[in-house]
């Protein structure tokens, strides 16, 4: 996906650049209010590096699985032998959890992170081809990364109620919540203060 397939969907200017006209004109393909649009798309466009990063980047050194997937990746002997390998790393790291099945079934790599909220696991994948009922999705789960990746993030809002965190309107509490509920924790949540407001002033 790219800002590009985003602006033809919706119908306006196909430049490849996120400003107020493509947000007010998202906003209304979408049916959000300002509000939630201002919210959705910070968040999302935090999360997509600006709207450039629609999978999962898996190409981790020896170090970095240790750090970031420890629990799979307990001694150095273990992770050299599957770094820099994204496909064997989604396929160990997450191997029988998210509804996938063991290391060998190849579930982790197939229904590895996409989308603008890295729809993640078979189970999770399961659930936004049932929603938009899409069976393709199963088959060709890449299409959540070029064709679905907005949709899937909204499925991801409908499903954890976050857009009831939007309705309070945008605050610096509202936000907060919001950032625990998608990354865990804090990360980024300057940068993500500072779209949402900015998004909601275009919107104004």
């Amino acid at each position: 996906m790219s800002l590009v397939d985003l602006q033809k969907k919706i119908g306006t200017t196909a430049d490849g650049a996120f400003g107020p006209g493509t947000l007010k004109k998202a906003m209304e393909f979408f049916k959000m209010t300002p509000e939630r649009a201002a919210h959705f798309f910070a968040q999302v466009g935090h999360e997509t590096g600006e709207f450039k990063l629609f999978k999962e980047n898996l190409n981790y050194s020896a170090d970095g699985l240790r750090k970031i997937f420890p629990k799979y990746f307990p001694t150095t002997i273990l992770a050299n032998s599957y770094a820099r390998n994204p496909e064997k790393i989604a396929n160990r790291a997450y191997a029988n959890r998210m509804g996938n099945g063991d290391e060998l079934s190849g579930d982790g790599y197939k229904f590895r992170g996409r989308g603008a909220l890295q729809t993640t696991g078979k189970s999770n994948y399961l659930a936004f081809s049932t929603h938009i009922k899409n069976p393709a999705v199963m088959t060709n789960p890449d299409i959540v990364a070029t064709e679905y990746a907005f949709e899937a993030a909204m499925f991801f809002f409908d499903k954890n109620k976050l857009w009831s965190i939007c309705d309070r309107g945008v605050t610096d509490e509202a936000i907060l919540s919001l950032t625990k509920r998608i990354n865990g924790g804090t990360n980024g949540l300057a940068h993500r203060v500072e779209l949402t407001k900015k998004y909601y002033g275009w919107l104004k």
